[in-house]
């Protein structure tokens, strides 16, 4: 019973830890893109997207500045989204 429990404890620490960088991929690319199609349609996204994941994943305090970034933006047009998320936004790009 124990080895099961502490398999379902390590089972479940790896995947909560999983799902934090799918999120981050998922933030940096949202994040990367949309700076490009809003402002510089030359802008480097792949570059963009392995520095913020880079730093998603060993920075929590960025992860969550990404996270807050991607929320604020989405579903804002363009104008509105630089106006209303420099905040969040301004340490994650460009």
């Amino acid at each position: 019973m124990r080895t099961f429990f502490a398999a379902a404890l390590l089972f479940s620490s790896l995947a909560l830890a999983g799902c934090g960088a799918v999120d981050a991929a998922i933030d940096c690319q949202s994040i990367c893109s949309r700076y490009s199609s809003c402002w510089d349609a030359n802008y480097d996204i792949q570059g963009c997207e392995e520095r913020c994941r880079s730093h998603a994943s060993s920075d929590t305090e960025y992860r969550q500045r990404a996270d807050s970034c991607n929320a604020c933006i989405s579903g804002r047009a363009c104008p509105s989204a630089t106006f209303n998320c420099g905040t969040e936004c301004s340490s994650v790009v460009p």
